[in-house]
């Protein structure tokens, strides 16, 4: 081979091993310029990108099947859904203003597939109806708690100091509960003051669906300190409690009214002027007013011995509750409960009305001790069973470090009111 002949090979090779490389190099780039296929929209266990879907809210006077008609399923189809699903739902149980998710075919005929309801926030129920056989099941969003804490100075009212706080109004019943044995909450004072430690539920980890339990709590009523502990201070039962922190059971044999939330609007008074009866006669027992409708509850565990109706006490309930004590509810709408019913503590025995001799809705409350009726707002309720002395040490250690908490978390001034928790809290917090 001539000198330029082996030139001439040596070039071609270095011009096909430079083509090679380039190539070799764009089939890199390739590679790292793949575009990822986009993972699918997931939504109550469906993907999206194979529906159409609508949110709305119930209206009056809609069923289910007014708005499966509305989104194209044929009446017949209706009838086979709701008979299918009538032991696992009650389609007559969907109410006005509760939000559904409508999950519709993305073809021309734009036919529902599967409706979603929403009772509550947290709580849905899928109907799937896209085969042949329409199934149900129950669902929950993932719940998200938060501890948070927080304090007040009351100016009026215990709601009126949360509402400006921007916490939600069921702390105010809360804690009405925990301290219902210790507090009238209906003679609150000015300036009394409170501080919580609670859990804060959540959706989407942003949106506030209910307050959970209360860890502990701090409330001074004209000056009186009352600390208040959660805690199972009884492994067998199970449940918790309340208690002081001397370690004192908040719970008595007796709640202080009958009614979460009203007013007094007369008490017991033996020498009163009843307008109805145009004279002096004793009013044996304590009016808590309260809107008709509003639950009465039996103050204490005890047993049925009168559900009537007479002329003066209108419908009324009177439980017996041992040997010394018993009570009474006037003026009743409607009773809940019948002679020989156990009740127990807090629970619902009728609703507050206007039947019987009275002039606006409330229940009279009455008390009996002894068979002899006496002013429940006067009487030394007795107290709970206290805590075994054996569990006092753990309970002294485990409320130590909560206890300093409380201590610690400041005042808001009555200018500028002031929410302290672990987290940052805004006014989209507020809940139920």
């Amino acid at each position: 081979m001539s000198l330029n002949s082996y030139k001439q090979a040596i070039v071609l090779a270095l011009i096909i091993l430079f083509i090679s490389c380039k190539h070799s190099g764009e089939k890199a780039d390739m590679v790292e310029k793949k575009v990822e296929i986009p993972k699918p929209v997931l939504l109550f266990g469906y993907n999206l990108d194979n529906y159409n879907m609508v949110k709305d809210t119930i209206s009056n006077n809609e069923t289910l099947g007014v708005i499966l008609d509305r989104y194209h399923v044929e009446y017949p189809t209706i009838y086979n859904i709701v008979n299918q699903i009538k032991d696992s739902f009650d389609v007559r149980k969907i109410k006005v203003g509760k939000p559904y998710t409508i999950l519709s075919k993305k073809d021309s005929t734009q036919e529902a597939q599967v409706f979603i309801y929403h009772p509550n926030p947290i709580e849905y129920t899928i109907i799937d109806f896209k085969d042949s056989i329409a199934t149900t099941r129950n669902e929950e969003l993932p719940i998200k708690t938060v501890t948070k804490t927080a304090s007040g100075i009351i100016e009026s009212s215990l709601f009126e100091t949360l509402e400006n706080l921007h916490l939600s109004p069921v702390l105010a019943l809360d804690l009405s509960d925990i301290y219902a044995w210790t507090i009238d909450f209906y003679r609150i004072y000015k300036n009394d003051k409170f501080k919580v430690i609670y859990d804060q539920k959540y959706i989407n980890d942003t949106i506030p669906v209910g307050i959970g339990k209360i860890h502990a709590a701090y409330f001074e009523h004209n000056g009186t300190p009352f600390y208040a502990f959660n805690y199972v201070a009884d492994s067998i039962k199970g449940f918790d409690e309340y208690f002081d922190d001397e370690s004192r059971n908040l719970r008595k044999a007796f709640l202080k009214s009958p009614i979460k939330f009203g007013r007094i609007s007369s008490r017991y008074n033996m020498r009163r002027y009843i307008k109805l009866y145009g004279r002096i006669k004793p009013h044996l027992g304590t009016d808590f007013a309260a809107p008709v409708g509003t639950p009465i509850m039996s103050t204490a565990n005890g047993t049925v011995i009168k559900s009537s109706y007479t002329r003066g006490n209108g419908n009324y309930v009177k439980v017996k509750h041992n040997a010394t004590y018993s009570t009474q509810y006037l003026h009743m709408k409607k009773r809940a409960v019948k002679v020989g019913d156990v009740v127990k503590q807090g629970q619902v025995i009728g609703y507050i009305g206007m039947t019987g001799h009275t002039t606006g809705p409330h229940v009279c409350y009455r008390f009996w001790k002894n068979g002899k009726q006496v002013d429940a707002l006067r009487e030394k309720l007795p107290a709970a069973k206290p805590m075994p002395e054996n569990i006092k040490p753990h309970f002294f250690d485990y409320i130590k470090s909560l206890k300093k908490e409380l201590d610690s978390i400041p005042y808001p001034s009555l200018k500028t009111p002031m929410v302290i928790d672990s987290t940052a809290y805004t006014i989209s917090d507020i809940t139920r």
